[in-house]
């Protein structure tokens, strides 16, 4: 769901900078994502720089938050995770660069968030369809199979 959208750069940082209890990371325009760009085991922090924030990917245990730069906005849009099962649940190996080394993180969690919907190919039954894929914090471990 759309919660807001953003014109001025200082506005979204703003924004960014109210999310306690939210771990993520940023994503900035001009430079690769170092250490205080991923905020795992604190509220988010971001300063006013050079770039722009190109995206950035929030979650706080029960609501995902992506902010995307598009065309002259920064589009906010948050999306409800409840009762996600285990197997809606992916894990991708996190690439400890030079710079994000010293994170402790080893995964980053994402949820598929499927709906039924029906579907003239199928004989108009009901099928899963993927709506979307939405940032679901980091893991130390990977957890195939656990809820979480």
């Amino acid at each position: 769901m759309l919660i807001d959208n953003y014109s001025k750069k200082s506005d979204v940082i703003d924004y960014i900078n109210t999310l306690e209890g939210y771990r993520g990371y940023v994503q900035f325009s001009h430079r690769s994502i170092v250490k205080e760009d991923v905020f795992e085991d604190r509220n988010p922090c971001v300063k006013d720089e050079q770039g722009f924030v190109f995206e950035a990917h929030f979650f706080n245990g029960k609501e995902s938050i992506m902010i995307r730069q598009q065309n002259a906005y920064w589009v906010v849009l948050l999306t409800p995770i409840l009762d996600i099962d285990s197997k809606d649940i992916e894990y991708f190996a996190l690439e400890k660069t030079t710079h994000l080394e010293k994170i402790q993180s080893n995964w980053v969690k994402m949820v598929q968030i499927w709906t039924e919907e029906r579907d003239p190919l199928c004989e108009d039954m009901e099928v899963l369809k993927l709506q979307k894929v939405v940032f679901a914090g980091f893991s130390v471990e990977e957890k195939k199979g656990e809820s979480k």
